[in-house]
């Protein structure tokens, strides 16, 4: 249940976020994101890896889609208040890092997994958010951004997943360590 609550959980997200986003509502898109990431935090059973690795998925969200922005190839949607990117982006960031040790655990032991859906699914989100709801505008020509996306992304999931697997294995490593009476 706990799966199924994550995955669906994080793609309403997605979708309201990038709703509200379009809608020039960026508060409402971070409180949707911070809503579902806390919800998942409090549930998780990795709450020290879930936090480090929100932490780290919004650094690589402030440097990748700030940098994104920054070179003009992106526009989005309500882009003020921004950390070189939106802050509803960065917010977004922060809810998928909640997936890696959940519904998308399964991608920490096969890179060429996570780097195939990276640098597939990475483009299609920021296309179906451009096309379907006008939260990002990919700047002429578009194929630059697509590019540097499925080169972002290509590398960004499978380094989160191998932290969510480095982060996630070391409490169960100490105790599988343990003498057993």
């Amino acid at each position: 249940m706990r799966f199924w609550a994550n995955l669906v959980g994080y793609q309403l997200v997605w979708f309201a976020v990038v709703i509200a986003a379009a809608q020039q509502r960026p508060w409402l898109a971070v409180a949707a994101a911070l809503a579902f990431t806390g919800a998942q935090w409090r549930a998780s059973r990795e709450r020290a890896s879930d936090a480090r690795l929100v932490v780290c998925a919004v650094a690589l969200g402030i440097v990748f889609d700030g940098a994104l922005a920054g070179s003009g190839w992106l526009r989005y949607a309500s882009a003020l208040p921004a950390v070189l990117a939106p802050v509803w982006i960065l917010a977004l960031w922060a809810a998928f890092a909640m997936t890696l040790n959940h519904s998308l655990a399964l991608l920490q032991r096969r890179t060429w997994l996570a780097t195939a859906l990276g640098a597939i699914g990475g483009p299609l989100a920021y296309l179906g958010a451009a096309r379907g709801f006008d939260a990002v505008e990919f700047v002429a020509p578009g194929w630059r951004a697509v590019a540097a996306l499925a080169l972002g992304w290509g590398i960004a999931m499978p380094l989160l997943a191998w932290l969510a697997q480095r982060w996630g294995d070391a409490p169960r490593v100490a105790a599988s360590a343990e003498p057993e009476p």
